[in-house]
Order: C-alpha cells, then sequence, then structure tokens
C-alpha cells in the first residue's frame, strides 16, 4: 500500500514485539534508502516509518486474516472509489 504496510509474522517468545518490529523498521529504512534512494549511509535524524505500530494475535482465524491482507490492495482501491463517487 502507498501509506502502510500488512504483513503477518511469527515471533518466537525470547524475542518481545517491539524488538521484532523495530528490527523489521530499521532494517528496512536502510535497504530502501540504499537501493531506492541511493544513499551510502545513514542519516541521523530522518525517518522513513511512522513511530506507531499496531499488533494483534492470531489464533483460529489465521486463513481469514491471510485473506484479508492478500486483498486489502483491492478493497483500499473500491474504498477510494466510492468515495470520489
Amino acid at each position: 500500500m502507498p501509506d502502510h504496510v500488512h504483513f503477518m509474522i511469527s515471533i518466537p517468545p525470547k524475542y518481545s514485539v517491539l524488538q521484532v518490529i523495530g528490527f523489521i523498521k530499521g532494517k528496512s529504512a536502510i535497504h530502501i534508502a540504499r537501493r531506492y534512494v541511493g544513499r551510502k549511509r545513514n542519516y541521523i535524524g530522518q525517518h522513513f516509518w511512522a513511530r506507531g505500530y499496531f499488533v494483534s494475535i492470531v489464533g483460529r482465524d489465521e486463513q481469514v486474516i491471510r485473506e484479508y491482507i492478500g486483498h486489502q490492495e483491492k478493497e483500499d482501491r473500491r474504498i477510494d472509489q466510492m468515495r470520489l463517487v
């Protein structure tokens, strides 16, 4: 999505959610800056990701959530088109 990311991961109990999200945000921001913006080093004070995040536990509804994530872009486009009418 242009302004947010949905993904489902499994986090081993020895890691906190904060550690894993921080790692993913940090490494992905560095990768995107180097690959797509052409930065050779990190620049202090610049932010790629927003500070917050949302986490939910997946139980018996794992397949439903996987389908939701898979169809989210199509659904967002449909909602945006309804707003234009």
